[in-house]
């Protein structure tokens, strides 16, 4: 496949994903069209080899997986695992905030983003509301997606005769009372009130209403409400996010480079979500596969993963033990399965920094356009070994694939994944890699177009190559 033609795919992922919640609904659509049938984990599954599945967990976390023609219970997993989660700033349970004249919305940090690069960005919101509905007397509820498309908020910066120390102490905004975006000022606001609000006809809703309003404010319910076609008092609850509303691109002086936000994780969800429908397109592709191939995008890896739709909760064991299940009711065969199969970790990797090469240790500098990156820490802080990597690198040699490695300095932390915490909890083999990147964590992060397409084919390659390779591998023997 063209660079061009992933590189245009990649970039209409990240523009239809916005949230962890839009990444899922847009994986969703992609595996449906490729033919992938949707599950229930409230439901008993009936499965079949040479068949297709996907199933979500909170609409933020979703599998796929096919099975393999001559797959047997016990046969081996190939996974890849990845997040769809970004750092960024939550709207609070009670976002409204009035001040010094203006409108404001009140939002936490997640995870450990570079605050402030959100500074002066034309924002938005986008996320999932939960909906009220009343016909003919029977209510029920629901979740709908939701996305401003138009840029409603901003967080200013204070202007430099007011901070004259700030080039030369550093800009050192405080998250509680600096990073609070102004949506309006408060006489506008009046001004543009809708003269339903406050009326006598409130339709039975005037408890939910009056609670709405005291914890947002008015306006921006309607602006939500608008754009879902519903009313304000309609609305019970909501997860939303702010959200940059400039488009992710292709750019730089050769082209050569992504410039985007929620790069980590949403470049390594894309290339696996794309390698495993690619890889299993057509009926000959499962026709001598006797393992399941499965890609894993989790929530919450920014925040340690620790939740019932992250990385540290069963959804990895319980997706294999129903799988298994199917095909043998002996629960011991779930072991073997596990012992067969290989995690391949899939999280961005650091860039080289030519303006900080100070950063990186001198013998591991992964380079833009050289490939995935294998990681390493002794401290197991990443689950790659000599075994697991063996395997991924003997895959990109296969496929005249370029691959590189990337060690901590000594006097340096070193971040983590969901590696680690899987290959703890369910005891599978584990490698830990990804697509060398700049800027992680920033609003606006950049990549390179070429690592994209190594990323997709060495996937796609894994879950071509991998069944194979691992019967000419020995090592508990």
């Amino acid at each position: 496949m063209a660079t061009t033609d992933v590189i245009s795919d990649f970039l209409s992922f990240l523009n239809a994903s916005p949230t962890a919640f839009h990444a899922v609904d847009e994986s969703k659509r992609r595996l449906r069209k490729a033919g992938y049938e949707q599950l229930s984990e409230k439901d008993d599954w009936k499965l079949e080899a040479g068949n297709k599945y996907f199933f979500t967990r909170n609409y933020s976390t979703i599998v796929a997986f096919a099975i393999g023609k001559k797959y047997v219970a016990g046969n081996g997993f190939h996974i890849i695992g990845a997040h769809t989660d970004s750092p960024c700033l939550k709207l609070k349970p009670v976002s409204k905030i009035t001040k010094g004249g203006f409108l404001e919305v009140g939002v936490q940090t997640y995870g450990g983003g570079l605050w402030h690069t959100w500074f002066d960005r034309d924002l938005t919101v986008a996320g999932r509301v939960i909906l009220k509905q009343d016909k003919a007397g029977s209510v029920s509820y629901s979740h709908r997606l939701v996305r401003i498309e138009d840029p409603i908020m901003r967080i200013p910066t204070l202007a430099i005769h007011l901070d004259r120390n700030v080039n030369s102490e550093g800009f050192k905004p405080n998250t509680q009372t600096h990073l609070v975006p102004i949506l309006a000022t408060a006489i506008k606001a009046e001004l543009n009130k809708m003269p339903a609000e406050g009326g006598e006809n409130d339709g039975g809703n005037k408890g939910t209403e009056t609670s709405s309003k005291s914890k947002h404010h008015p306006l921006l319910l309607e602006i939500i409400a608008n754009a879902l076609g519903c009313k304000p008092e309609e609305i019970c609850d909501f997860e939303l996010q702010a959200c940059d509303t400039q488009p992710s691109i292709l750019a730089g002086a050769a082209k050569e480079f992504i410039f985007s936000g929620r790069l980590d994780n949403l470049c390594m969800s894309f290339c696996s979500l794309k390698a495993l429908i690619d890889a299993t397109s057509s009926e000959s592709d499962l026709e001598e596969e006797s393992g399941v191939r499965m890609v894993a995008l989790f929530d919450h890896e920014e925040v340690g993963s620790n939740s019932a739709q992250g990385a540290g909760s069963p959804v990895m064991i319980d997706a294999m033990s129903h799988i298994t299940n199917c095909f043998s009711s002996d629960t011991k065969v779930l072991k073997k399965a596990i012992q067969k199969s290989l995690l391949v970790s899939a999280d961005m990797a650091h860039a080289l920094h030519p303006n900080f090469m100070d950063k990186h240790e001198e013998n591991h500098q992964p380079k833009m356009h050289g490939g995935l990156v294998i990681k390493h820490n002794a401290n197991q802080r990443y689950a790659t070994n000599a075994v697991t990597s063996f395997v991924f690198r003997e895959i990109a040699e296969k496929h005249n694939l370029p691959v590189q490695d990337f060690v901590v300095r000594n006097d340096m932390g070193c971040g983590s994944t969901i590696g680690p915490i899987l290959a703890s909890s369910v005891g599978i083999r584990t490698v830990d890699v990804g697509a060398p990147q700049l800027s992680m964590h920033s609003i606006r992060e950049m990549c390179a177009a070429d690592d994209v397409k190594h990323s997709y084919e060495h996937f796609k390659a894994f879950f071509q190559e991998f069944t194979v390779l691992d019967t000419k591998l020995s090592v508990d023997v």
